[in-house]
């Protein structure tokens, strides 16, 4: 095994066991309201009973503190409907309910505004946004989505637009015969083997998300090199459509060696194809992709 390949794996079995991993934070709890009932002030009572204090939540969520755990869950509240549309968003609740600063709330709202979520405008105030208004292929929001009451349509979605941009990307790829690259995709692979061997899930996604998300890196195309943190996103959310990336076998790792012997060879259309194999959804599950959805 290379020295990378020793590396990660040792790194992800001595990742400490208490710290959330994709689809495992400790998320606000959906409620399964009906829109209609959604009216009036922003319902915090209908959080989390033990969120009455951001800080007592996991130290350092996604290491970003009280600023990131804010962030999270009122953008949970948000993507998953509790908080609607054009609803506003005063400060000084928020404040009081999570019993935060007033700089913690006043950053953690202009994160959420980047991302489309909420707007700020004088004598107005805080708002929701519409969804039309979210920056959808934000990875925040894409994580949102994915475990929330749109869970199904998001997983869908992340799924067929997979499998749009990868064969592309790794027919791409292929024509940038960098050694460098190409050892890593195989050092990526081996990982992944190893790691299947021992039944180390963990370390398998983490080996098939570096894989992915660096092929899309080295297609020479930087409108899909900047799509790479979508596939990324969609790599780590858990459910859906199954494909060969998620789950790991025998099958799935040949379809990954046969992509970084194309790219070796230079290969396009055999690198697409292998990748397009790879994305197929299994015959047993719902066929999402690539079939076009009715109108």
């Amino acid at each position: 095994m290379s020295t990378l390949a020793h590396t990660m794996m040792t790194a992800a079995r001595s990742t400490d066991s208490g710290l959330a991993g994709p689809g495992e934070l400790d998320r606000y709890p959906y409620a399964e309201a009906p829109v209609a009932d959604r009216v009036g002030a922003p319902a915090w009572e209908g959080a989390d009973p033990e969120l009455g204090r951001v800080g007592r939540r996991a130290a350092g969520s996604r290491g970003r503190g009280l600023h990131g755990q804010l962030v999270q869950q009122l953008g949970q509240m948000i993507v998953s409907g509790d908080l609607g549309a054009d609803r506003p968003l005063v400060p000084e609740e928020i404040g009081q309910r999570f019993e935060v600063s007033r700089t913690v709330v006043r950053e953690s709202l202009r994160v959420l505004e980047a991302k489309g979520l909420v707007s700020a405008r004088p004598n107005v105030g805080t708002r929701v946004r519409p969804v039309s208004d979210w920056n959808l292929l934000d990875p925040d929001i894409i994580e949102w989505r994915a475990f929330g009451p749109q869970r199904d349509d998001q997983r869908r979605e992340l799924s067929e637009l997979r499998w749009t941009i990868e064969p592309l990307a790794a027919r791409l790829a292929a024509g940038h015969g960098r050694e460098d690259v190409q050892q890593r995709l195989a050092d990526m692979v081996e990982i992944m083997s190893h790691a299947m061997g021992q039944g180390d899930v963990l370390t398998f996604s983490r080996a098939d998300t570096e894989f992915h998300t660096l092929l899309i890196q080295v297609a020479g195309n930087r409108m899909l090199e900047h799509l790479s943190g979508i596939v990324s996103a969609a790599l780590q959310v858990s459910g859906g459509p199954v494909t060969g990336c998620d789950r790991p076998n025998e099958t799935s790792l040949a379809q990954h060696s046969r992509i970084v012997d194309a790219l070796a060879t230079g290969d396009g259309a055999a690198a697409e194809t292998a990748m397009r194999q790879l994305l197929t959804v299994h015959p047993e599950v719902e066929r999402v992709v690539p079939a076009p959805r009715e109108h």
